[in-house]
């Protein structure tokens, strides 16, 4: 047995939609089940002893390796036509494991949640149930299963209402980074070029970048300037 069932609350669920920057695309994790050809976002139960929010930080340090991980909760998942019985099945089964009547088969309501992740720093890990775990591009994603895919397009249609506000939370770049570093992770998750001048004015007025010292990479006379965001300052 995979888990205990009876350890985890009944008919409810959540959903990670980890997002990756690669310096050109941006990037999702997804993982596919023994077996069965099936793809899903990164996911799971919450236990009877612990928080929604700390079941979700639980599963992405599982299959990611790291402990600080930004996380919002964006949109609860609970169309009627959203669970599969023979889905999930077909999941246990491509795993061994047989059962009949559980709540496991009912309908599920999910909890949608996305994170912001440096690509560089992950070595994603399959769970239990999943035979791989890999980054796919946003714009050639395999076809996922149940509602999976809307959920990805209603996280993305979230972070790019909040963008802005999002920045001191970007865990996509590296502490130190460089303008057009930054004007590309913008340009990856609107899907739209950004007007080089236009964009470093932007930035610079929302007052939340540090400057230091310029990038030399040995030859070009016109090293660009080092950044990294502003240290938020705690009210103690």
């Amino acid at each position: 047995m995979v888990f205990q069932a009876d350890d985890y609350i009944p008919n409810i669920s959540y959903d990670s939609v980890i997002f990756g920057f690669s310096g050109e695309k941006l990037k999702i994790l997804i993982l596919e089940y023994h077996n069965t050809g099936t793809f899903a976002l990164p996911g799971g139960f919450i236990r009877k002893d612990e928080d929604l929010d700390r079941a979700v930080k639980r599963g992405l340090s599982e299959r990611t390796g790291i402990d600080q991980i930004y996380l919002e909760q964006f949109h609860t998942f609970g169309a009627l036509h959203r669970s599969n019985p023979a889905v999930m099945r077909r999941i246990f089964e491509g795993q061994g494991i047989v059962m009949k009547d559980h709540w496991i088969f009912d309908r599920f309501i999910s909890v949608g949640y996305y994170a912001l992740i440096n690509y560089d720093t992950v070595s994603p890990k399959p769970d239990a149930l999943s035979d791989s775990i890999g980054w796919y591009n946003f714009d050639s994603l395999p076809e996922l299963m149940q509602d999976h895919n809307q959920i990805v397009e209603k996280a993305l249609e979230h972070l790019r209402n909040h963008l802005d506000q999002k920045l001191l939370s970007f865990n996509l770049l590296p502490e130190f980074f460089t303008m057009k570093d930054l004007q590309q992770v913008y340009e990856a998750i609107l899907g739209e070029n950004q007007n080089r001048a236009n964009f470093q004015r932007k930035m610079l007025g929302l007052g939340i970048l540090e400057r230091h010292e310029k990038l030399y990479s040995g030859g070009s006379h016109k090293a660009p300037f080092l950044y990294s965001f502003r240290k938020v300052k705690s009210d103690s």
